[in-house]
């Protein structure tokens, strides 16, 4: 090996993202759905007292379909906390009991990092895959997935109160392929809880983020790091509401419509119209969510 090959190995092997990413892709191959009851047991009530917290309300339960595989379709909202997801898996778990899982897609950068991939896991989160969701439908489950991803989460303040799914459309494919009813879930608060002031996008192509899968890199503003990279901090304590649409039945397009460009437009539009419809709605209700969960812990209304 010559010393400019041995130079560029040893530049590769100190790349934390390189190595992030190679860890990604072995714990990727080798995770499987592995719901846990008795860590769920253990966990809820840190998850009730985490809600607590955000004043966390999810609303809408009796329009679950009572059984059966389902696809539940949310936007992403808090950063790498996302403090409405805890609030959405403490509930699922309040109201449909500890032996029905809910199984959801992760970020699969998120599975390398030690402790997290193991409690991930135990929730019943998988690495995001075509693969892993038809596995997960097929048997019947339901399944939580986020379609905007790490674009979403991390929308600048300024798009707090937008749908950003950024017309990915493989969820459709996903639902119209498998003929489950679709559950839209709209969320709302989770986002003031920091200050995104950019996705990053630039810095991602800079970094090549693009091997673990990411296509941002975003900068926030939160407690206590103030201005930097999108590490676990302190969330400001906004008020979070969620709120469970009506299912949408796309079955009747059957299977193949998956390959239709036109029906992924149109369902696309379906449910993005109606969750932005719903989350303007929840922003005019409440446009102030951190203000309004402060004035109620001073005992002000």
């Amino acid at each position: 090996m010559s010393l400019t090959d041995r130079l560029r190995k040893t530049i590769e092997d100190l790349d934390p993202i390189n190595n992030w990413a190679r860890a990604t892709g072995d714990l990727a191959a080798s995770v499987d759905f592995s719901h846990d009851p008795e860590f769920l047991e253990k966990l809820l009530p840190l998850m009730k007292l985490w809600g607590k917290y955000f004043d966390a309300e999810v609303r809408g339960w009796e329009r679950l379909p009572e059984s059966g595989p389902m696809l539940l379709v949310g936007n992403h909202s808090g950063g790498a906390l996302t403090p409405d997801t805890a609030a959405l898996i403490a509930g699922w778990y309040e109201n449909r009991g500890k032996d029905e899982p809910l199984l959801g897609l992760g970020m699969d950068a998120a599975f390398a990092v030690p402790g997290l991939g193991t409690i991930m896991q135990k929730l019943g989160l998988v690495p995001a895959s075509h693969s892993n969701a038809g596995r997960a439908l097929d048997a019947g489950r339901a399944l939580f997935v986020y379609p905007g991803g790490s674009w979403d989460v991390f929308r600048p303040w300024s798009e707090r109160n937008k749908i950003a799914f950024n017309d990915r459309r493989g969820f459709i494919k996903l639902a119209l392929r498998h003929g489950v009813p679709v559950v839209p879930i709209v969320g709302h608060g989770g986002h003031e809880t920091l200050r995104v002031l950019t996705r990053g996008d630039r810095l991602a192509k800079l970094f090549r983020m693009e091997r673990l899968r990411i296509d941002v890199y975003p900068i926030v503003l939160q407690a206590p790091w103030g201005i930097g990279p999108a590490f676990p901090g302190l969330p400001m304590p906004a008020k979070i509401n969620v709120e469970i649409l009506e299912p949408l039945d796309w079955s009747h397009h059957g299977p193949e419509a998956a390959n239709d460009a036109a029906v992924l437009d149109a369902c696309y539009e379906e449910i993005t119209t109606r969750m932005q419809q719903q989350l303007t709605a929840m922003a005019e209700a409440n446009p102030t969510p951190l203000r309004t969960r402060l004035r109620a812990l001073i005992g002000r209304n």
